[in-house]
């Protein structure tokens, strides 16, 4: 067959024609290049003439070496020539084969950044990070203006790089194992991937690519720690802005760690997120009112005394007295205790009670004998949908009833092996103690008193859920959560008075000895949820005495106009008298959307009283309890075989990182309470006029009341 590919002369194939001798591989002494007029080339065997027209002197190599495939064999090749093309083509498979073991070797987890997307620097710029010193005055490109439209590839649900998307399975299985062992062998929690900065830190470490060797001990320990706290140190300078618009409340508790060090830490809370100020070693002072009030007076200074609204602290007797001292000096600042402490300790109270005291003690004596014996574990293990049952905290008195809440929920489960005959026939079945658990586990009479308790304790337990949210502001549910524990526990019992007044009463003194203070009432007042619920809302002399008390201290000029806008306010009229205002307030239910909403209605619908709109705005924006101080004990508890202990100023430093982080980056955490009402209680087939009595002979401890 002729080809269309002629050549333009003899005299121009000379010239095109490359010389063999420019050549390296050793085929090219057994082939002949012939160029043609539109620049396309040809390679001629010189043996069989054969013409190749695309391939290379690979293919021809190929041809010579008698490789089937891509070309045919030549059948005039010499058998030198053949055996000398078959050794190359070996050599250059057994190169190839050693150059991909080296790449391998040197890149362990795939193909760096720069081989899919050529600009290493791109990853970079995907990296949300602070701009270390050294990199503030270097002559970097700045980015362009057109990477702000586009989300960081670390953001849920962004399109994902090149790289991710071509690399393999078993590279990302390699990755993910490099980490695996990482989290196992330094004994890391694996909930730590929950972490907000997990992925912007894989995201950091993959646009570096291969051969980053990480900080090291001391970088980790001094200089990125101080760089950190410079970083938290301008988020915390941004939230000034928000105390003083806003308002704030002083945050402040103490304890003693594992080193016998008595330590206070201070913290500043506002509806963006909560600041670490400063932790104090007050070991080597006494810790009375006096020095008390003058820490709480130096964080107030640092602060902004105009700019902070609220102190709530632990309610020992020391922290009230200073409480009193801190309101005494500045008169606009309020304190109250922590609300989620004296919810506790009514906990404790009602646990304190005979009869609950014996209920939890013989739904201890049930959890011991199951985790006692593994075999009978693991037969409840094999069940479907079984959970560990939950056993209850050193501290936390509120665990106790979580405790009795997890025991009922496996009362079936418990019921169908004591009576299997896997149980029967054990010699389980035969021991003292183990008969007392089934006789126990056998009678009604128990779980009817557990799930009284249970529905006891719910109203009281939503409540500790709310006020005990760091995330949003619970000043304005206090005191109408108190007023539905109280509903609920009376509803449980039919109303009956002797039956619900030992636990209303219970209540009623810590809330009227601790809880309750002036801005809880105004708080509530202010609370449109509340306000515009006629047939509910409290209208006692307390309610509106408190809101006056409050407007006093904190309304420096106008205070007339403020109080004649409450009558705006509570009248529906101006601004609040739109039906958008009125419907809207009911979303402002805990449960059905974020708390802090309720700042928004107020800047939405008060317009028509601003004088009453700052004040409200300044007032539901406060929390009502300090368990943010506790969250960062956890820091101190360092293992005793560290090899050098970190000092105060270096445990400051780790608190302050982890005590002021932004409420919108803390990941997972619940930004909706739970929306059942507290006064909604299930009573339907409970014994409740004989609660407490494991017999229906035993004399009520309710007897010395009468019924009403």
């Amino acid at each position: 067959m002729e080809s269309n590919l002629t050549p333009s002369s003899g005299q121009d194939s000379t010239t095109n024609s490359q010389s063999t001798r420019s050549k390296i591989d050793p085929a090219w002494e057994h082939v002949f290049e012939e160029r043609y007029a539109n620049g396309r080339k040809a390679l001629i065997c010189l043996y069989c003439k054969k013409i190749t027209k695309g391939g290379g002197i690979h293919r021809m190599k190929q041809h010579l070496a008698g490789v089937k495939g891509d070309i045919g064999p030549c059948k005039s090749v010499p058998p030198d020539v053949k055996f000398r093309m078959e050794n190359s083509l070996q050599e250059f498979v057994n190169s190839k084969k050693a150059a991909q073991e080296a790449y391998e070797c040197r890149n362990p987890y795939g193909p760096n950044v720069s081989q899919f997307e050529r600009d290493g620097a791109e990853g970079e710029e995907e990296v949300q990070q602070m701009q270390s010193p050294m990199a503030a005055n270097s002559g970097k490109r700045k980015k362009s203006t057109v990477d702000k439209y586009f989300a960081p590839r670390n953001t849920q649900g962004a399109q994902p790089s090149m790289r991710s998307v071509l690399a393999g399975k078993e590279s990302i299985w390699r990755a993910d194992m490099a980490v695996g062992r990482f989290f196992y062998d330094a004994c890391i929690p694996t909930n730590a991937v929950n972490s907000f900065y997990f992925k912007p830190m894989l995201d950091a470490i993959s646009a570096i690519g291969p051969g980053y060797k990480g900080p090291n001990y001391h970088q980790l320990r001094v200089n990125l720690l101080k760089d950190a706290k410079k970083e938290v140190q301008l988020l915390v300078d941004s939230y000034r802005a928000i105390w003083a618009k806003v308002g704030c409340t002083i945050m402040g508790d103490g304890w003693t760690d594992n080193r016998q060090r008595t330590l206070i830490n201070f913290l500043v809370y506002c509806p963006e997120g909560i600041s670490f100020v400063k932790s104090v070693d007050a070991s080597d002072i006494v810790k009375d009112a006096t020095n008390l009030f003058q820490l709480f007076d130096e964080v107030i200074e640092w602060v902004g005394p105009l700019n902070v609204v609220h102190m709530v602290t632990d309610n020992a007797a020391n922290y009230v007295a200073a409480g009193r001292l801190i309101s005494h000096k500045h008169k606009h600042i309020n304190w109250s205790p922590c609300a989620a402490h004296c919810l506790n300790l009514i906990f404790k109270d009602i646990g304190k009670m005979d009869h609950v005291a014996e209920l939890v003690r013989r739904a201890s004596k049930v959890t011991i004998f199951v985790y006692n014996h593994v075999a009978l574990l693991s037969w409840l293990r094999k069940r479907e949908g079984w959970t560990e049952i939950l056993r209850p905290g050193a501290t936390r008195f509120a665990t106790t009833f979580i405790a009795l809440k997890s025991l009922h929920d496996h009362k079936h489960d418990l019921q169908a092996l004591v009576t299997s005959k896997f149980f029967v026939d054990s010699r389980y079945s035969k021991d003292y103690k183990s008969q007392v658990a089934v006789s126990i586990i056998l009678d009604n009479r128990f779980w009817n008193d557990c799930l009284i308790v249970v529905n006891l304790m719910s109203p009281l337990m939503r409540l500790l859920r709310i006020v005990d949210c760091d995330e949003r502001p619970s000043m304005g549910y206090v005191y109408e959560g108190m007023y539905r524990v109280r509903l609920g526990i009376k509803k449980l019992f039919n109303y009956n008075k002797r039956l619900y007044k030992p636990y209303t009463d219970i209540i009623k003194q810590r809330w009227d000895q601790q809880l309750k203070k002036s801005i809880h009432s105004a708080a509530y007042w202010l609370n449109p949820c509340f306000q515009y619920d006629q047939e509910n809302f409290c209208n006692k002399p307390n309610v509106i005495g408190g809101v006056m008390d409050v407007i006093d201290q904190k309304v420096l000029k106008g205070k007339l106009e403020t109080m004649n806008e409450m009558k705006l306010f509570r009248d529906r009229l101006g601004s609040f008298g739109r039906k958008l205002a009125y419907s809207s307030r009911e979303v402002l239910q805990p449960g059905k959307i974020l708390l802090s909403f309720i700042n928004e209605w107020w800047r939405l619908h008060g317009y028509s009283a601003p004088h009453l709109q700052k004040l409200a705005i300044l007032i539901l924006s406060q929390t009502a309890s300090s368990s943010g101080c506790e969250r960062n004990w956890s820091v101190f508890e360092l293992d005793d075989d560290q090899p050098a202990e970190l000092d105060v100023e270096e445990l400051e430093n780790l608190l302050y990182e982890e005590g002021s982080i932004p409420i919108n980056e803390v990941e997972g955490s619940s930004s909706h309470i739970d929306n059942e009402d507290g006064g909604d209680v299930a009573i339907e087939r409970l014994d409740v006029e004989n609660f407490g009595f494991p017999n229906a002979h035993v004399q009520s401890p309710y007897s010395n009341f009468q019924n009403e």
